[in-house]
């Protein structure tokens, strides 16, 4: 199952690296010919697009859930980290943008020409924008892969981007034409905005990854307790922690006391346990600590002191 949707994660991530590469050569293109800092600077964050699918493949090579002898846990960190380089790139593309877009308000530079074939062509490339973040995303949260959701959310930032990018554009040529007073300023304005994005796009990727790098709570205690109660033999749990990714792999462990006093009895209670959980928050890897029915605690889980 698992080696099942690495394969489907591969393919989408070769299916979007092929769209990605094909928006950033017509941006970059036209871009250049037109003489347009917004559009070279979308190009630039479109080719972290690409970039992005190439780590996405790299990680998802070496994200396998399965555990060996270095890796007990599993692999699946590994995503989290790609995920983490998706960031990366994004803050450099945002320091880049702001950098040029500074630079341009200072230094003038030629004037920017764009005609209508070239407008189309934008057209086009925000088309395949918006394909690939749907369809990112949409096979992301059916797989549970953190990889083509960060992906996902970064090209929908390029989305919006484009859309401003192409407004401007829209704007400078009619300008060109003569049908309002030319105002080529706004190419460099532009840049800003887009910088913008480029920097939430990053913000969220690093929010959505850095709780399950740091083993931050998967499960609520209260949750895990409530579900544990239901299993007949046991008293009470305590001492309730998890971490890892709902719908991924969770890691639970917890102290349980139970009724029977034999240990043979005791541990079927804890399997009917391990059922219990594996049934409502598949996948999990429970360790339980066995205690006996005169022992005391009311502490569910680890709290501040």
């Amino acid at each position: 199952m698992a080696q099942d949707i690495r394969k489907e994660v591969k393919k989408v991530l070769l299916i979007t690296l092929v769209l990605n590469m094909t928006v950033v050569i017509i941006k970059g293109v036209i871009g250049v010919l037109t003489g347009s800092l917004s559009l070279q600077a979308d190009a630039l964050h479109s080719v972290t697009d690409g970039v992005n699918n190439i780590l996405g493949l790299v990680t998802n090579q070496l994200s396998s859930p399965i555990p060996d002898r270095d890796h007990p846990y599993g692999h699946q960190k590994f995503e989290a980290l790609g995920a983490l380089g998706v960031a990366v790139f994004l803050g450099i593309a945002c320091f880049e943008i702001f950098k040029s877009a500074i630079a341009r308000i200072f230094v003038p530079s030629d004037t920017v020409t764009i005609e209508v074939a070239e407008l189309w062509l934008l057209f086009l490339v925000l088309g395949i924008n918006i394909f690939v973040a749907f369809y990112e995303r949409r096979v992301g949260k059916r797989l549970g892969s953190q990889i083509l959701v960060a992906d996902a959310s970064h090209t929908m930032s390029d989305v919006w981007v484009t859309i401003i990018v192409l407004a401007g554009l829209v704007g400078i040529w009619a300008s060109n034409q003569g049908f309002f007073i030319p105002f080529q300023a706004l190419d460099v304005w532009l840049a800003f905005p887009v910088a913008f994005l480029v920097f939430k796009s990053g913000w969220d990727v690093l929010q959505n990854n850095i709780p399950w790098l740091v083993d931050q709570m998967a499960i609520a205690p209260e949750a895990i307790y409530q579900t544990v109660m239901e299993v007949d033999g046991v008293i009470n749990c305590h001492d309730i922690a998890s971490r890892g990714l709902l719908g991924r792999q969770v890691f639970i462990e917890m102290h349980l006391i139970v009724k029977p006093k034999d240990v043979e009895t005791a541990h079927l209670v804890t399997e009917e346990v391990e059922k219990k959980l594996q049934q409502k928050f598949h996948p999990v890897r429970t360790i339980i600590h066995v205690e006996p029915s005169s022992y005391q605690s009311n502490q569910i889980t680890f709290e501040e002191n």
